[in-house]
């Protein structure tokens, strides 16, 4: 038996959707607690500077595909240059080493780095 659904009722469903997709599109992407970083400034002479560190896992899932984000910024935060190097696969409860350069600038007072982006590894199977 076929059900047919008035055009009010498809109308209400595509609103919802596009509710839906809008609250899910603004949400910021949240970097999961258990992926940290640590970073050292190696140098900082013109043009660039030269950071270094670790991205640590302390979850029990692999993650791969793994960019940080390094950031030179003011006095506020404000990001005023930034290097986006790829770190690759980062072990669960391990680590993997980067190295950034960004771009020395005036006003920059320091500098931030952060997880920028990644995919966990599911599918794979546990040691």
């Amino acid at each position: 038996m076929s059900r047919i659904v008035s055009s009010a009722a498809w109308r209400r469903i595509l609103l919802c959707s596009i509710v839906v997709a809008a609250i899910a599109a603004s949400a910021p992407a949240q970097t999961p607690s258990n992926l940290r970083v640590v970073h050292t400034v190696d140098k900082a002479t013109p043009p660039t500077a030269e950071l270094s560190g670790r991205v640590y896992n302390d979850g029990t899932v692999d993650v791969i595909d793994v960019y940080v984000n390094a950031a030179a910024v003011d006095q506020s935060g404000k990001v005023l240059a930034q290097g986006i190097p790829y770190v690759g696969m980062v072990p669960a409860r391990g680590s993997a080493p980067f190295k950034a350069r960004v771009p020395i600038v005036p006003g920059a007072t320091g500098y931030r780095v952060g997880i920028n982006s990644f995919r966990f590894a599911f599918g794979r199977d546990a040691p």
